[in-house]
């Protein structure tokens, strides 16, 4: 059994900033990335973040591109997402995921809401 516990999300002001983590345990499978995708009420979740396990290629969706900053703590299975400068837009529900073994794993979501 795989389990992917997110932690960080909550509410700030615009302009604020947030830090999610995500630690993978269980029966993992090698790890070729981890990252991060959100979702909106009615939308398709979205991809915002992915990092490599090996060498931290990274790669981000454009509008996230200088504002958030993903890492990784390989030897914890963790993702770390620091998200500043923060939107009204940036809220919704981010997922994390990993992919391993051929497979895709993903966490139950934590909520970013960014108030005005």
């Amino acid at each position: 059994q795989v389990q992917l516990v997110e932690s960080g999300g909550g509410l700030v002001q615009a302009g604020g900033s947030l830090i999610l983590s995500c630690a993978v345990s269980g029966r993992i499978f090698s790890i070729y990335a981890m990252g991060w995708f959100r979702q909106t009420p009615g939308k398709e979740r979205r991809f915002v973040a992915t990092i490599r396990r090996s060498g931290g290629n990274t790669n981000y969706a454009a509008t996230m591109k200088g504002r958030f900053t993903i890492n990784r703590e390989n030897a914890k299975s963790t993702v770390y997402m620091q998200m500043n400068s923060l939107k009204h837009e940036d809220k919704a529900v981010y997922y994390c995921w990993y992919r391993g073994g051929g497979r895709d794993y993903w966490g139950q979501g934590t909520q970013v809401t960014v108030s005005s």
